[in-house]
């Protein structure tokens, strides 16, 4: 058994509360009544549609495949397809991350050069279906989607709810539906944000306690490796640690064999880290959306915003004069017809941050995460890749809402179902909807 744990001698003093923002500050339809109710009861209630970008031109290297998929993650099912096509996961591309408790459809791609659809055996499994296969030039990449269509049931509530439902989607179809990251960012323990702060920071043991260490939040499946870890019998402690947690086991391995804490994190696999420290950009974006909705500035543009332009995600600054002119094509036109947002920061080494107000909430936000805009510089060196940033909506459109009430076998619910744009989450839209930590489910 190896020595206890050392202090990390970079170690920062830990956040005076380190579940911020993870959950809505406040609601932009505070006037209209929650429905109550839960979420994910079951996979069937939550069902998502990805809207793919790119249509297959039937000839390529890269076979296309629309996957359903039911009770797996999308990096689960990364696994699953890189095992049935004999491809490295790498070879395996996504433009999205979709839901674990749900039933989802998504475009993913293959690299299997000089072999189709049809080289392969079916796909033998009862939570994944392959819909339809086709070929192309190019893989899925991240991002490359329109959006996703939901259709997601609310349990637990009174039929007659129908009516707060119907009148919170009209507020949110007028003003916008806030662009807020959804819990599941932030992992099953709520604390991948942190994780990510510390692998930015270089706190590579706390990084470790943060992902290992004994949590009220965890699994049962989880509780004895965990508490092996807390006793430094790292061996042990991966011997018990369920399998699919692959990130976790990775760190686990190496500790085992004497590694270092920096030694083992660096044995993740990128995308694994990259989640990680997405996580933490998110949850500081949601500190900035948090503060603007109880402002009520969602609903309109401020002097210095950075305002998003949704057709080419560029940004445009905004002046008080731009906002003083109100004729065809000014700023305030392009803002009332969703052509422009106010935008947030995912804070990044090449970020542009936004002025006067804006600006300072920006900085404010980042700075009650114990952190400053030079630590991604310095993250960039030390991890060997450039954490850019990037600007992010603080409000999207949510298209052809409905809602209706019913009854089924598990009793009475409310359905709503809505488009979102890419990177939207539809928990946010039911938060608003249902109001409260319920809403969450399953997750």
């Amino acid at each position: 058994m190896s020595e206890p744990h050392a202090p990390d001698p970079q170690s920062r003093p830990p956040l005076t509360d380190p579940d911020p923002h993870v959950m809505p500050a406040a609601y932009v339809t505070a006037d209209v009544p929650p429905i109550g109710g839960v979420l994910k009861q079951r996979d069937e209630d939550f069902f998502v549609e990805e809207i793919p970008l790119i249509e297959p031109s039937g000839a390529g290297e890269y076979m296309h495949l629309f996957v359903e998929k039911q009770g797996l993650s999308t990096l689960d099912l990364v696994d699953v397809l890189a095992r049935h096509f004999g491809v490295r996961r790498e070879a395996i591309g996504y433009a999205g991350l979709k839901d674990k408790r749900a039933i989802t459809r998504q475009v993913v791609s293959v690299h299997a050069p000089g072999r189709t659809p049809e080289d392969f055996p079916m796909l033998d499994r009862k939570n994944v279906g392959i819909l339809w296969a086709d070929l192309h030039h190019e893989p899925i990449r991240r991002g490359q989607l329109t959006g996703n269509r939901f259709s997601i049931r609310a349990r637990e509530v009174s039929p007659a709810g129908i009516v707060h439902a119907q009148r919170a989607l009209g507020a949110l179809e007028q003003v916008g539906v806030p662009n807020r990251f959804g819990v599941q960012r932030f992992g099953y323990l709520r604390n991948n944000h942190l994780i990510g702060r510390a692998l930015v920071l270089g706190l590579h043991q706390e990084a470790c306690d943060l992902m290992l260490a004994s949590h009220d939040r965890s699994p049962p499946s989880q509780t004895d490796a965990r508490m092996l870890y807390d006793e430094s019998d790292f061996g042990g402690a991966y011997d018990l640690f369920p399998q699919n947690y692959r990130g976790e086991r990775t760190v686990l391995r190496m500790l085992s064999s004497r590694k270092t804490p920096a030694q083992a994190l660096a044995k993740l696999d990128k995308s694994v880290r990259s989640f990680y420290i997405s996580s933490l950009q998110s949850c500081v974006f949601n500190a900035v959306l948090d503060r603007r909705i109880e402002r009520g500035t969602l609903g309109e543009l401020c002097p210095g915003d950075l305002a998003f332009v949704h057709e080419d995600r560029s940004d445009l600054p905004v002046s008080e004069l731009d906002l003083a002119d109100d004729g065809p094509g000014s700023v305030p036109a392009r803002f009332d017809a969703f052509e422009l947002s106010p935008s947030g920061p995912m804070w990044g080494s090449a970020m542009p941050v936004a002025r006067e107000n804006p600006g300072e909430d920006e900085h404010a936000a980042l700075a009650a995460f114990g952190m400053e805009p030079g630590d991604f510089a310095k993250a960039d060196k030390r991890l060997g890749e450039m954490l850019e940033g990037a600007r992010r909506p603080l409000r999207v459109r949510v298209k052809d809402p409905e809602v209706e009430a019913g009854v089924d076998d598990r009793g009475a619910y409310i359905r709503c179902a809505f488009e979102l744009p890419r990177g939207a989450f539809a928990t946010t839209v039911m938060d608003e909807v249902l109001k409260g930590d319920a809403a969450r489910g399953h997750v």
